[in-house]
């Protein structure tokens, strides 16, 4: 089950990004680190398999919302 996410970039007329893309990137890598540490820890519930991949799709994910956004300021549509 491996599906692909659009990710609209939200801007103004002006085309000027209105969500920080450096602040979306690290709110996604502090999630899937804070899961990796609960499990680290022994927190109960947690299966190690499970977080792992999780954590690595939202890394995956802020670096796509990086990437967008890079292209996004230089200029490059597509």
């Amino acid at each position: 089950m491996n599906r692909e996410v659009t990710l609209p970039l939200i801007v103004d007329d002006r085309g000027t990004l209105q969500v920080s893309a450096a602040d979306v990137s690290k709110l996604l890598r502090t999630v899937g680190g804070r899961w990796l540490h609960l499990v680290e820890a022994g927190e109960d519930g947690l299966d190690e398999d499970t977080v792992a991949a999780l954590t690595i799709e939202l890394a995956k994910l802020a670096d796509r919302i990086d990437v967008a956004c890079i292209a996004h300021s230089s200029g490059q549509t597509g």
